[in-house]
């Protein structure tokens, strides 16, 4: 296991990218042409928006693609001098070979700071001719809307169950690993969409041994299984708050979480337990309070035993 699983088995082609269809029908359509605007794609993350550059890049340009497109990380390189600077420098330089442009890459463009954005805005304006920014962040906006309306938008979303299975289904096949099926299902619910987390904890729990297990993949991916949380939550909604405190330890101990860890765990089971909505409603809002007090800098472990004395006075009003 001497390569990261990601690079691995990322997609070479625009063809091999999964859930994204919608966007890699119009990115084909560019390198039918030959031609392409500047890009902006935003989306969550491990949803294929770097895949999608890369990918268009080689397509675009063939085997001399490497020397006509520069990959830049804007969270390390986010001020203005970067823009003025390397940015500037590569953006003047002529295309090599048959190549029209160039293509500059710039991953997690809303680090980028409001100086550095104006800047860039005048970069791609003065040399569109020969070079193309394709830009690409979490959150769009953040990203100002000068260089949005010189941008074709890509909204990339989150991808479906199936396509991260079956991608995985892929990688444990290639590399002869024996999955159980609840395994299988635990890993495809802790991505959530991000096919990047999926692949990086397969790798992970592959790295334990050759048999995977859902207790191997909640221990390696830094979550408690659901049914453990939410008995810990009917617990306390049973009155008995001693006996949830000893599981929230039990829990925070055995799989490692951090206070923000668990809350968003919590958060997630609410809807299924069998309350009414009203209480649904006040525990989201308390759980909204607890949460932004974690992050202010609160002792995480009073905040959550607040939130199970609150679970504890909901449920004691209905008994």
């Amino acid at each position: 296991m001497n390569e990261i699983w990601t690079e691995k088995y990322r997609p070479k082609n625009l063809e091999e990218v999964v859930g994204q269809k919608h966007i890699t029908e119009r990115l084909k359509a560019y390198v039918a042409s030959g031609n392409m605007p500047h890009l902006l794609l935003t989306g969550p993350a491990g949803t294929g928006k770097t895949t999608c550059a890369l990918a268009l890049a080689k397509e675009m340009f063939g085997d001399e693609w490497r020397g006509n497109f520069i990959e830049l990380n804007a969270s390390d390189e986010r001020g203005i001098d970067v823009v003025r600077g390397k940015i500037k420098e590569f953006a003047r330089t002529s295309p090599l070979g048959k190549a029209d442009f160039k293509i500059i890459f710039m991953d997690e463009a809303d680090a980028l700071t409001s100086d550095a954005q104006a800047a860039l805005r005048r970069t791609m304006e003065k040399y569109s001719k020969i070079c193309r920014f394709i830009l690409s962040c979490n959150y769009s906006s953040k990203i100002i809307d000068p260089i949005q309306s010189r941008c074709a938008v890509f909204r990339f979303s989150p991808l479906s169950k199936e396509d991260v299975e079956n991608y995985l289904k892929r990688i444990v096949a290639d590399e002869g690993i024996r999955i159980d099926d609840d395994a299988l299902d635990g890993l495809v619910h802790v991505a959530r969409g991000d096919m990047r987390r999926a692949v990086n904890s397969l790798q992970v729990a592959a790295s334990l041994g050759k048999q995977i297990t859902l207790d191997v993949i909640y221990q390696t991916t830094g979550l408690a299984k659901p049914e453990e949380v939410k008995n810990m939550l009917e617990t306390a909604l049973a009155g008995n708050f001693i006996r949830a405190r000893d599981m929230l330890d039990d829990i925070m101990i055995m799989y490692g979480l951090s206070g923000q860890d668990i809350i968003r765990q919590i958060h997630s089971l609410f809807f299924d337990l069998s309350i009414t909505d009203s209480e649904k409603v006040r525990l989201v809002d308390k759980t909204g309070e607890i949460e932004f007090r974690i992050v202010e800098g609160s002792n995480e472990r009073i905040q959550l035993e607040a939130l199970l004395a609150y679970l504890v006075m909901i449920g004691g009003s209905k008994r």
